[in-house]
């Protein structure tokens, strides 16, 4: 199997090629610049490997929660990879994603995993990770508010929603774990039935739109 993963959903942009069960996994730039590094690094990491894109048979690519415009990057190079190519198109969740790397890191009981939101907020979303399982849906709230909930209830929380916050969720358990690891969602994909489209989850609206309408609100 030949397979290429794709990570935009923070402001991390990451790639992952699977060639007969071998991984290389590469985070291509830091800072948001989604649109510059992702198609470039993708063709970097097949002509490392000796590959044409025609040669995929599956491409991963997570539809978040995450940054809106990273999103939309990540999913129209999937989405144009598969067309071109003939590859399978397999979707994963970023919390999911950081989930099961938080268990293959070798954590237990429940997490909590968080996807900065920005605007003072979280993508959130609990899991058991023995055996991995969604506890609840993936929604977007305050950190204060995650930190009510929680209570006494143990979880450990990781994600870049959770170094963030580090200090609102003081007394928690918080794994260094901010990109969710394309590797991981090469795995994840390993079980998952193709799709034709790529619904993106974005569970609120662009800030461009918010920041217009409160203007247009205001006046």
């Amino acid at each position: 199997m030949i397979a290429l993963a794709i990570e935009t959903a923070t402001p991390a942009c990451a790639v992952a090629l699977e060639v007969d069960g071998e991984v290389t996994e590469a985070v291509l730039d830091r800072e948001r610049r989604h649109t510059e590094v992702l198609a470039p690094g993708v063709g970097r990491l097949l002509a490392a490997a000796g590959l044409a894109p025609g040669e995929l048979e599956r491409v991963v690519v997570d539809r978040g929660p995450g940054l809106y415009t990273g999103l939309r990057v990540g999913i129209a190079t999937a989405l144009g990879l598969a067309l071109a190519t003939g590859a399978a198109l397999v979707e994963v969740t970023s919390l999911e994603v950081l989930a099961a790397a938080a268990a293959r890191a070798g954590a237990r009981g429940e997490l909590v995993a968080l996807v900065d939101a920005r605007r003072g907020e979280v993508f959130a979303q609990r899991f058991s990770l023995e055996p991995l399982a969604a506890l609840d849906a993936p929604r977007v709230l305050r950190p204060e508010a995650l930190v009510s909930e929680l209570g006494a209830r143990p979880a450990g929380l990781g994600g870049d929603g959770a170094a963030r916050y580090r200090a609102v969720f003081a007394g928690a358990e918080v794994l260094d774990l901010a990109v969710p690891p394309p590797s991981v969602a090469l795995a994840l994909a390993r079980r998952r039935e193709p799709v034709e489209a790529v619904v993106p989850l974005y569970l609120r609206e662009a800030d461009a739109v918010a920041n217009f309408t409160t203007r247009t609100r205001a006046r």
